[in-house]
């Protein structure tokens, strides 16, 4: 057992003397916090927008005002005409333009809303917002004698449930755990298994006292005991800096994440037995584990709107299991009933993963 501890303090040495290292594990969460907490945002805040009415009656201008004192409309324009709204948003002057009927207020006439389809997704977020806004001002305005058939609109109103004030972190902040975890556990765990082959060091380290797979846990057990502190460390900055709720069980939290961490190095175990060089491993990692756990985990993109065949894929990305988990814990305050397919999904893929790796390394090793 001295020979065991003695290696998990000589693996921790190396690690912390690498300054590149230490850099990748403690800069890299922070800086990814901050950038999907505050510059990589979806929020929608002060369009650009431009007004087209031929009308300057009373109820078009509360109308206008409405939209030019909410946090997410800034009136650029007041133009006449939908062609000279159309050409500001051409030349990029502005994001959407609301016209206004000249019949607007007789009730005769509606609105068109023009947006800027270049980001389809944000294009409707832009028109989302605008006709909650217009509807819920109509609403208010309307007197309470009004027939039903001179009402333009339905008294329908949009109650936001878990995140009301629509902020993005919400949504990112676990796909950052998911991320972050899986690449610190299995590329920085492969990484260091191949560095001692490439140095020809492991047969030294595997002709020692201690069974091999000690000398294998022994180098796990840092990277896992890292991973606890940039998981502590997400989980402060989401509450205290993003503001984001951690509105479940933190000891569900914790205990998935724990799960998930063994997934992770038990992946990275894997990688490590099939690739030779340091180059081979962050290849593999990244292929494997960066770009599908961005483009197809569900961090950024609804997993249903993708193809079928993209949803199958999804379907063997362990991070999709662990984000829907996260999401649900943190933000919906949800129990740990709502989570047992994510939980059985991620326990499976961590029997999976460790028994083909310790399989193959001793394989390797006879």
């Amino acid at each position: 057992m001295k020979q065991f501890i003695s290696f998990i303090i000589k693996e921790s040495k190396h690690i912390f003397r690498d300054k590149r290292t230490m850099l990748v594990l403690f800069g890299m969460p922070v800086i990814m916090m901050m950038l999907f907490g505050f510059a990589i945002s979806t929020d929608v805040k002060d369009v650009r927008t431009v007004v087209v009415t031929s009308s300057q009656d009373y109820q078009t201008q509360n109308m206008i005002t409405a939209l030019g004192t909410s946090e997410y409309f800034d009136i650029m324009y007041n133009v006449n005409t939908p062609a000279e709204a159309e050409r500001l948003i051409r030349n990029q002057k502005a994001d959407i333009a609301i016209v206004f009927s000249p019949k607007f207020a007789s009730r005769k006439g509606g609105l068109q809303i023009i947006a800027d389809g270049g980001d389809p997704n944000m294009a409707q977020q832009y028109s989302n917002y605008a006709t909650q806004i217009m509807m819920q001002h109509l609403i208010s305005s309307m007197p309470s004698s009004s027939s039903a058939s001179s009402t333009l609109v339905s008294p329908v109103s949009t109650k936001l449930l878990y995140n009301p004030q629509m902020k993005s972190a919400y949504n990112f902040v676990p796909g950052i755990m998911g991320m972050l975890l899986l690449l610190i556990c299995a590329m920085m765990t492969s990484i260091s298994i191949v560095k001692e082959k490439e140095r020809g060091t492991m047969e030294v380290l595997l002709v020692s006292p201690v069974r091999p797979i000690l000398i294998i846990i022994s180098k796990a057990i840092p990277y896992m005991v890292l991973a606890f502190v940039v998981l502590i460390t997400i989980l402060l900055m989401s509450k205290y800096i993003l503001m984001v709720p951690l509105a479940g069980s933190m000891m569900w939290i914790i205990g998935i994440s724990c799960i998930y961490i063994m997934m992770a190095l038990s992946l990275g175990l894997l990688i490590s037995t099939i690739a030779r060089t340091q180059l081979v491993a962050l290849l593999l990692s990244a292929m494997v584990l960066l770009t599908p756990t961005v483009m197809i985990s569900g961090m950024m993109f609804p997993i249903e709107s993708m193809p079928v065949v993209l949803q199958w894929v999804s379907a063997m990305m362990p991070p999709r299991y662990y984000i829907s988990a996260m999401r649900k814990l943190m933000i919906m305050g949800a129990g740990i009933d709502s989570v047992l397919q994510e939980l059985s999904v991620l326990t499976g893929m961590t029997v999976f993963f460790l028994g083909v790796a310790l399989a193959k390394f001793n394989k390797r090793l006879e």
